[in-house]
């Protein structure tokens, strides 16, 4: 692992950074103009000695405003998966439907037992880990060469193969990563507590304000709502949910919109809005159709937002980030430990219409496991073990999306160039909300659907030009 952070880093830089976040926090509290605060705060110890203050009072949002970009190179997707999905930064991650991903090597973690302590066999199991995990890079090598594409290909590759990731994030971000990946369960996995200190030393120079929110934070490695659970016999077992469920959502949503709109607009209050929906607009069925389009062409589809969808489904590592990478929505996703069970997995389909690439690839998650629980007869702690998982390998997620969120996400995944796996989700979870709306939901989808447009350019898939045949429809018309 190599962390490294980019940008300007002089003395000069990192000092203005400091002045611009105690201007921050004295802006709020003195009187004249925010050039007054700013130069309130010159004096550098001045200046840190102040936001040091502010932000041990809790009011981190002044360290907002430093932001910093790190490159971290030879990385997991173990590392990838926890910082997107905690929600810690913004990111630009090496494509694996588009890279070949066979010689970019793997992460070798020491193994230690139970008790935290070195394995008597570290080295064995070190031997033995780097053979096996070899194999499986050349069975990515073999499905390409076989004409499996790439991002079907990717379904063997381990989680310990090494990713590359440009990552952006503000002071406040900054110092809750580097607690959670130092002093909660995240830093029980060796890599993500590397990243932790690794990200903390940077900061010692370049954010020298962190360490006042970093070393208020208690040390929790252990989850107390695992542990009433696991004490309650609670283990993780699951069987894979065949199709997208539809848990819970807003009663009316079509309603719910049309009627928020009409008290945003009106001023009025909810219930002299649904006065007046039931008056003007809920027997016209033309017009609600014209009114859900004008909704879904405001600029901030504020109205969209006041509705909920709770979702559960399936999904294979592989695609969780196409997932976890949508800020816009709230996902209650499994730990990497306990480990998940290695024998559920999602075949691609092209491999499983090919009889003897499929026979290879069932085989290989049967060995997956088998090596596994090799190295567990070793006494091998979990969190050392989290690099057997395989992309393929499949576990439930549950979703919560608001109107907009789903309806950003719909755009994106149900574009023919998605993903085939997340497209296939996607567009079974619209259909769930076919089912509980009319005119909400008739607005979802890619941009071609709904808008008549395609920002694909060169590479768009053409679906467009049919659509605009079969409706009559030209660019001059448009």
């Amino acid at each position: 692992m190599e962390v490294k952070l980019l940008g300007v880093t002089n003395e000069k830089y990192i000092k203005n950074q400091v002045q611009i976040c105690a201007a921050a926090g004295k802006l709020s509290r003195m009187p004249g103009t925010v050039f007054d605060a700013y130069t309130s705060m010159s004096d550098y110890e001045k200046a840190l000695k102040f936001i040091k203050m502010v932000i041990g009072m809790g009011h981190t949002s002044t360290i907002d405003h430093d932001y910093m970009v790190f490159a971290l190179s030879g990385v997991t997707p173990v590392v990838e998966q926890t910082i997107i999905a905690e929600r810690f930064s913004s990111f630009t991650i090496k494509s694996r439907r588009e890279v070949d991903f066979s010689s970019v090597g793997f992460y070798t973690p020491d193994f230690h037992t139970e008790d935290g302590s070195i394995s008597p066999d570290n080295e064995l199991l070190k031997e033995k880990y780097n053979k096996y995990m070899q194999s499986l890079f050349d069975s990515y090598e073999y499905f390409v060469s076989s004409g499996i594409t790439k991002e079907d290909a990717r379904f063997v590759l381990p989680y310990s193969y090494h990713s590359e990731i440009i990552m952006g994030l503000d002071g406040t971000s900054l110092a809750r990563m580097i607690s959670l990946l130092t002093k909660t369960k995240y830093s029980n996995i060796t890599e993500l507590k590397e990243l932790g200190e690794s990200l903390k030393k940077i900061s010692e120079t370049r954010a020298p304000y962190i360490d006042t929110v970093v070393d208020k934070e208690p040390k929790v490695l252990e989850s107390e709502t695992e542990q009433i659970l696991k004490d309650l016999g609670i283990t993780k077992e699951y069987d894979l949910l065949d199709e997208p469920i539809l848990l819970s959502h807003t009663d009316n949503l079509d309603e719910t919109i049309f009627i928020n709109a009409l008290a945003r607009i009106s001023g009025k209050s909810v219930h002299d809005a649904k006065l007046m929906y039931d008056k003007l607009i809920k027997n016209n069925e033309e017009l609600k159709a014209k009114l859900m389009k004008s909704i879904f062409n405001e600029v901030n589809h504020e109205d969209l937002r006041q509705v909920n969808m709770r979702f559960q489904f399936a999904v294979p590592y592989a695609i969780l980030t196409h997932f976890t990478r949508h800020r816009r929505l709230s996902l209650s996703i499994p730990d990497f430990v306990p480990n998940n069970d290695l024998l559920k997995y999602t075949t691609p389909p092209k491999i499983k219409q090919n009889d003897g690439l499929n026979q290879k690839y069932e085989e290989i998650f049967r060995k997956n496991k088998e090596i596994w629980e090799e190295f567990k007869s070793y006494n091998i702690k979990e969190e050392d073990l989290v690099y057997f998982t395989l992309s393929g390998n499949t576990i439930n997620i549950i979703i919560n999306f608001d109107g907009e969120a789903f309806r950003w996400i719909c755009r994106l995944r149900e574009c023919t160039k998605a993903q085939w796996c997340i497209r296939n989700i996607v567009t079974k979870m619209h259909e769930l909300i076919d089912e509980v709306s009319t005119y909400y939901s008739a607005n979802l989808g890619p941009d071609c659907v709904t808008k008549h447009i395609c920002g694909e350019g060169k590479e768009s898939c053409g679906r467009l030009k049919l659509i605009l045949k079969k409706e009559g429809l030209n660019n001059e018309k448009r």
